[in-house]
């Protein structure tokens, strides 16, 4: 097994720039909701709508990268029965000493789990959050939004749904990244150096 550059310096720079800002918005976003009290509501609304907007511009970059690279076809779902494997795999094949039934590669770093995990993230996760936070910043300020009926509470109901989809991606990514390599911290160790085996 080689050990190969599996994750290039922009992408490890734009997975932990996104993850702390992500952090970031979940705290100062469960703050404005009232969950904690840590920099008070005024400061809390602040710095969520500037981590917001560096998100935004990350997610920029983070696309056209994609796009111009031709790493957006990592995401592209497996077929149905390389999803059924791993779902064996991690139910059942996992406790009993099965086989890992995916080989990672360059060209293919994610197994047909996490691809489908990642374009939800991307095609209704990420929409969600998004839309639905920029309705709520400028709700105030578009006469549009008059006409449409649509009440705020609708609005805020919709972004706190997104964070909690969110908020339950990231815990199920920590527990499989950290708990379900090969080696221990074996995932952790290649999203810093980039650096992980083939298999």
């Amino acid at each position: 097994m080689a050990e190969v550059v599996m994750y290039k310096r922009f992408e490890r720079v734009w997975h932990w720039t996104q993850a702390f800002l992500i952090l970031s918005l979940l705290v100062t976003g469960f703050e404005i909701h009232g969950s904690w009290s840590l920099f008070g509501f005024e400061r809390a609304t602040a710095l969520h709508t500037y981590f917001a907007w560096a998100l935004i511009g990350v997610w920029v970059f983070a696309i056209f990268w994609h796009l111009t690279t031709g790493e957006w076809r990592q995401y592209l779902p497996s077929s149905s029965n390389s999803v059924l494997a791993m779902v064996k795999y991690y139910t059942f094949d996992i406790f009993v000493g099965g086989g890992h039934p995916f080989h990672k590669t360059r060209q293919h770093k994610f197994n047909p789990l996490q691809r489908l995990a990642y374009l939800s993230l991307h095609l209704f996760m990420a929409p969600l959050i998004w839309l639905s936070g920029w309705f709520y910043l400028f709700y105030s300020r578009w006469d549009i939004y008059a006409h449409t009926g649509i009440p705020l509470e609708w609005i805020a109901l919709a972004h706190t749904a997104g964070a909690f989809l969110i908020l339950t991606f990231l815990i199920a990514h920590l527990y499989l990244a950290l708990a379900m390599g090969e080696r221990p911290l074996g995932h952790l160790k290649a999203m810093i150096t980039g650096r992980e085996e083939e298999r």
